[in-house]
């Protein structure tokens, strides 16, 4: 056992390293996209299915409360929260739209959408980007493998290279806490 739980930290590390390599510039610009979305008024929206909505609705409550410093409350919703809606949308409309249709009556333009997706293929949250980016929002993927059909949709797609889920994930929050402390660096 003892070699395993050495093994999962020996391979966390080495996603990090890749994902710091690969990705800096992009999280760069990604900080600075969101900076500009959280210093003009508008507001960012997040969504994701099963572990990506849990990770959807802590980095929202990191802008709408505070991520370390004393700061001003910063416009910013996950769609996975409101199990009304969900269920009414996913019922009407199907699953495949439950993000979409909140997409087209919460957004406006220059709103910056975040799609978490380990897989990069999740029809919601593709269905969601595209919808957004008709109507001039920012899109902004966090995924994993190689980026999936997020790839065609996102102004920007921060891939996680990594293939297990976990990894993926693991980074995805790390990425949520560079982008928070950026816009507190800035507010």
């Amino acid at each position: 056992m003892p070699q395993d739980i050495k093994d999962i930290f020996d391979n966390h590390i080495n996603v990090a390293k890749n994902t710091f390599e690969n990705l800096k510039k992009d999280i760069e610009q990604t900080c600075s996209l969101i900076v500009k979305c959280s210093t003009s008024g508008k507001k960012i929206i997040l969504f994701g299915n099963g572990g990506s909505a849990a990770d959807a609705q802590h980095i929202a409550a990191e802008f709408i409360g505070r991520f370390v410093k004393e700061r001003r409350s910063l416009p910013a919703i996950a769609l996975t929260t409101d199990t009304s809606a969900l269920t009414a949308i996913s019922n009407d409309y199907g699953y495949d739209r439950v993000f979409e249709r909140q997409v087209l009556g919460l957004a406006v333009a220059g709103d910056v959408l975040i799609g978490l997706s380990t897989s990069g293929n999740s029809p919601n949250v593709i269905n969601a980007l595209v919808a957004g980016k008709a109507i001039g929002c920012i899109t902004i993927g966090l995924s994993g493998r190689d980026g999936g059909q997020m790839n065609s949709c996102c102004d920007v797609n921060l891939i996680v290279p990594s293939d297990i889920t976990a990894r993926v994930q693991e980074m995805h929050i790390l990425i949520g806490h560079i982008i928070c402390g950026a816009v507190d660096d800035a507010i």
